[in-house]
């Protein structure tokens, strides 16, 4: 029996369809003209997540050219993050400050069973020494505690709190690229577009010394199901 493929663009449906035509292709638009065409043509029934996906000018390979940091997104990413903390000496603050799952080197043994049941790991000083031995596991992942993320810190219910308050901490990938939820389409615009501008600009604060010229190449932006937009830096 033969079996034809047809390609997955074929496929698209009728909505997808019709918002590619909307899009000229060698065009740059505003932010104000890419969360326009996101919003007015949701594609799926359910609340899309808003993507932003930077095209950086850095060497990935070189560790004075990576691309870490956090920021604040004042209206946060419509997901609610699962904190866990692993410690032997603030128990009792991450408790109070309703951390999802506070444990100590009992988490190492679940981690490397692959039950890893949370989105952000915050990690007190004392307990780094000991997560190296899972750092191959949690660092592809990008859940490894790092002090310039704020993720390793005795102030556990500080960094608790931001996280909930829409703390996100960004890296580059092993291409360079970065990637980073801003929102949902159900957003507001103004908010939307708030929590691009003060994500961008904590990218572009993140430059390495080793960076010549400008950081950015290109910024896309899509939703969960619609086409990427290429967006004006």
């Amino acid at each position: 029996m033969q079996y034809s493929f047809i390609p997955r663009k074929n496929m698209r449906g009728k909505k997808y369809k019709n918002i590619i035509e909307k899009i000229k292709k060698d065009e740059i638009y505003s932010i104000e003209e890419t969360l326009t065409l996101l919003k007015d043509n949701q594609i799926s029934k359910f609340d899309e997540s808003v993507e932003v996906h930077i095209n950086s000018n850095i060497d990935p390979k070189k560790s004075d050219q990576q691309i870490r940091g956090s920021v604040v997104l004042p209206h946060g990413t419509g997901k609610t993050k699962k904190v866990a903390v692993i410690t032997s000496t603030k128990e009792k603050e991450a408790n109070d400050a309703k951390a999802d799952l506070v444990e100590g080197e009992d988490l190492i043994e679940d981690i490397k069973k692959g039950k890893i049941n949370f989105d952000v790991l915050i990690a007190t000083p004392e307990m780094m020494p000991k997560l190296v031995q899972v750092a191959k596991i949690l660092g592809p992942k990008g859940l490894m505690p790092n002090p310039k993320t704020d993720t390793v810190t005795d102030k556990v219910k500080e960094a608790i709190e931001m996280i909930k308050k829409g703390k996100a901490n960004f890296k580059n990938d092993n291409t360079g690229n970065v990637h980073q939820t801003i929102g949902k389409v159900s957003f507001k615009k103004e908010q939307l577009e708030e929590n691009f501008d003060i994500f961008i600009k904590a990218v572009k604060k993140s430059k390495g010394e080793g960076v010549k010229g400008k950081l950015i190449n290109k910024i896309v932006i899509c939703s969960t199901m619609s086409p990427g937009i290429k967006v004006k830096a």
